[in-house]
């Protein structure tokens, strides 16, 4: 069944249109790019010449051709609408891939949700924690480590076979969040009180959560090599290897995120090249010291309105940073108010 939609997706890719897509996209991100707001688009577009099947989240987390077939399907979408997206597929796990290596135990929303699974708080508490630390580095084929790394393996052998698939989708990494955030779901939201208690601790737990990112990642790209350059994440693209996510920041003082996250987040950006930082909510009480971190190229942040938009330009924009994924309607706000974003603003 997988291989007629393949074959569509083949058919319908332009290398030209794609690498005209490419060079716009790495004048963006490499200081090229002149205007006020970067919006990337396709010189054309290709209609949808079939219908695709919708596939249910909990479908695609179990077999793999329904992962394959969900994720390829967002290309020929991206095709069909003439979009600015790169072509872009992931290992789509959801938020506990790093988790379940500890143990984790998955927790799979109602399929009538239709959306990623997450992942229950370790059950003992700091007990737990401080036993993981003592054991060390977990087996990266444990959880859904495995099927990750099968999953990576099947995108490779599809796009050795279609090479225009090969070349122009991007298998961009999963989601690995970032050390705190993978330290929080595993911690439980205790967290938020026990680091002024424990710590010593919670610094033990972020190192080994840390290596743990830095050895299953290295497995992923030997696996998928990144790209030279830029690389895709979801429907973007940034300088460097990574996409860390400092959702769990918000909840913190500025002086915790400079104690607690920022070292960690600092030393994968610079093992793996350097990347981008997601992050939902509030993050302008942090901006400041998170724009300070050697190999932070871009900011990918999903509420805008929930933040003092002057203090993250500051320390955006204004410091060449690039708001990536940014929310059209508050940049154009932002220009028609005379606001400079430097070229450096993508929506």
């Amino acid at each position: 069944m997988l291989e007629k939609y393949l074959e569509d997706l083949e058919s319908s890719i332009n290398p030209d249109i794609e690498e005209d897509l490419l060079n716009q996209w790495s004048d963006f991100c490499f200081d090229r790019f002149t205007g006020d707001l970067f919006v990337p688009k396709r010189q054309a577009s290709c209609p949808n010449r079939m219908e695709w099947p919708n596939v249910p989240v909990n479908d695609a987390l179990d077999n793999f051709d329904l992962m394959a077939l969900s994720q390829f399907k967002t290309c020929r979408q991206s095709l069909a609408a003439g979009s600015g997206s790169p072509l872009s597929a992931r290992c789509n796990y959801g938020v506990a891939v790093l988790p379940s290596l500890f143990g984790a135990t998955l927790y799979r929303m109602d399929p009538k949700l239709n959306t990623l699974p997450s992942c229950l708080p370790l059950e003992g508490g700091m007990e737990a924690i401080k036993a993981l630390v003592k054991k060390g580095v977990p087996d990266l084929m444990g959880g859904y480590g495995g099927q990750v790394f099968e999953m990576a393996e099947r995108f490779m052998e599809i796009g050795s076979r279609y090479p225009k698939i090969g070349k122009y989708v991007h298998i961009f990494h999963p989601d690995a969040q970032g050390p705190m955030d993978i330290c929080e779901l595993l911690w439980g939201s205790s967290i938020f009180l026990d680091i002024m208690d424990e710590p010593d601790l919670v610094h033990d737990f972020l190192t080994l959560v840390t290596e743990t990112y830095i050895r299953f990642m290295e497995r992923w790209f030997s696996i998928v090599p990144a790209r030279e350059g830029v690389n895709a994440h979801w429907n973007l693209m940034h300088r460097g290897k990574i996409m860390l996510r400092d959702d769990s920041a918000m909840n913190f003082s500025p002086a915790i995120f400079e104690e607690f996250i920022r070292p960690y987040d600092q030393k994968l950006l610079k093992i793996f090249g350097g990347g981008a930082i997601h992050f939902c909510g509030r993050g302008d009480h942090y901006i400041e010291i998170a724009s300070k971190m050697e190999g932070l190229y871009a900011i990918n942040m999903s509420q805008p309105e929930y933040n003092n938009m002057e203090i993250i330009y500051q320390h955006t924009v204004d410091r060449n940073i690039k708001l990536v994924g940014f929310n059209a309607a508050v940049a154009r706000e932002a220009l028609a108010r005379g606001r400079s974003l430097h070229s450096c603003a993508q929506a």
